[in-house]
């Protein structure tokens, strides 16, 4: 371990993606190396995510501040963390959790914590004179991930009625990171051309994560559109295939125990025999959060009838938290986990998750969020633990294609 030591850290107040506030970090080292780390935020989060500490005045950002979080930096963690070795990232993330002393990050807020944790893996990994990728993980061979790109939004990410939040594109089938960005650049712009013939030219306007949001009211129209898309820019579904992020929580009806969608009011089983129809259909890839967040029970029915063939993937059920993954794990919830940062609220165990699903047999999806910044960690973190996928939305919008960009930059540099 390189030996250095953090001689000053601050926090500020910036800007994501949907024009919220949200923390950003910087840390500095006594040899002059430098780290920093700016979080993101969701709009479809877990009731079980790390707290993310918002300042509630009402008339500063409507309520969205994170002075809070950012006084928590400066005043709280920065005096304890200063003097210690940026390389030892797990090290640090400790000594700040004990400093928080909750079961979710409540006091300090997650976001502060983030914040802090990615920036001094940023100079731990710059004082290592080495890339981020290689300082989480250092291996012989690296495994880039296929890009996951959400190209219809539904949901809370759009104000159309679609009840599914996400539909993506996965060119599963290309040679490269750099040939799998193309062909999915490809047929998002051949996708528009499908959405205006059949839906008019507001239908190409994008949704927070930037892909379209046409005013659709139905699954199989964006099901259809997408299919139509790939056949006309020439590939087949042996080379891109389509996932879908239910994100079902957002749907579900916690009194009655019921789901609304496409007009329809279904119970857990019948909205399984729902999706088994869809995925044979339309040869469904992904599946993500299909059910209720804290239905265990359902999510382990339709990975015993589809898991063989489909990556039924958990996000909201397991919010990047180990003891959620282990339950997962007891039941055989699923047979893949998505990946944030934020969820938990630190690198460390983000780290810790990830090797538990790895050690147990389940894939990994890293992922951003809806609300994103130009902070490109994720593209090394999918990197760094050999993900599955990266999911960092459409190939558009400058937050969304820095990832894909500096995964570009990493494929150049590992040839």
């Amino acid at each position: 371990m390189v030996s250095d030591r953090i001689k000053y850290i601050h926090a500020r107040q910036v800007l994501d993606s949907r024009g919220n506030p949200t923390v950003e970090t910087d840390v500095r080292t006594e040899a002059g190396f430098f780290g920093r780390g700016t979080v993101p935020s969701g709009a479809s989060t877990g009731i079980h995510e790390a707290v993310e500490l918002r300042d509630g005045d009402q008339k500063f950002y409507r309520g969205l501040g994170v002075l809070k979080a950012v006084r928590n930096v400066n005043e709280v963690i920065a005096p304890k963390l200063v003097g210690l070795n940026p390389c030892d990232v797990g090290s640090v993330d400790r000594l700040m959790l004990d400093l928080d002393g909750s079961v979710n990050k409540g006091k300090l807020g997650a976001n502060a914590i983030l914040s802090v944790s990615m920036a001094v893996a940023r100079a731990g990994a710059a004082c290592s004179r080495v890339p981020l990728y290689r300082f989480l993980v250092e291996k012989k061979v690296y495994r880039l991930p296929v890009p996951m790109m959400n190209v219809v939004n539904g949901g809370k990410h759009a104000g159309n009625e679609l009840s599914v939040q996400e539909f993506l594109l996965e060119p599963v089938g290309a040679d490269s990171f750099s040939d799998a960005l193309r062909m999915g650049s490809e047929i998002y712009h051949v996708l528009k051309e499908v959405l205006r013939d059949e839906y008019g030219v507001s239908a190409t306007n994008v949704g927070d994560e930037g892909g379209y949001a046409p005013p659709m009211v139905n699954t199989k129209q964006p099901l259809e559109s997408i299919s139509k898309a790939i056949k006309k820019a020439g590939y087949d579904d042996s080379a891109v295939r389509i996932g879908m992020d239910a994100a079902a929580s957002g749907f579900y009806d916690t009194s009655t125990k019921k789901y609304r969608i496409d007009g329809k009011i279904l119970s857990g089983s019948e909205l399984l025999d729902y999706y088994i129809s869809i995925v044979e259909e339309y040869k469904i890839n992904t599946l993500e959060d299909p059910f209720d967040e804290d239905s265990f029970e359902d999510f382990a029915s339709i990975t015993e009838k589809l898991g063989k063939k489909v990556m039924i993937i958990g996000d909201d059920l397991y919010v990047t938290n180990p003891e959620r993954i282990k339950r997962g794990l007891a039941m055989h919830a699923t047979n893949s986990v998505l990946i944030k940062l934020n969820q938990i609220g630190s690198v460390t165990e983000t780290m810790e998750a990830v090797n538990l699903c790895h050690s147990s047999g389940l894939s990994t999806v890293v992922s951003h969020r809806s609300g994103e910044t130009e902070d490109v960690f994720i593209s090394h973190l999918a990197t760094a633990v050999g993900s599955s996928f990266l999911k960092a939305g459409a190939p558009a919008r400058g937050e969304r294609t820095a990832k894909y960009n500096e995964l570009l930059r990493i494929e150049e540099e590992l040839k």
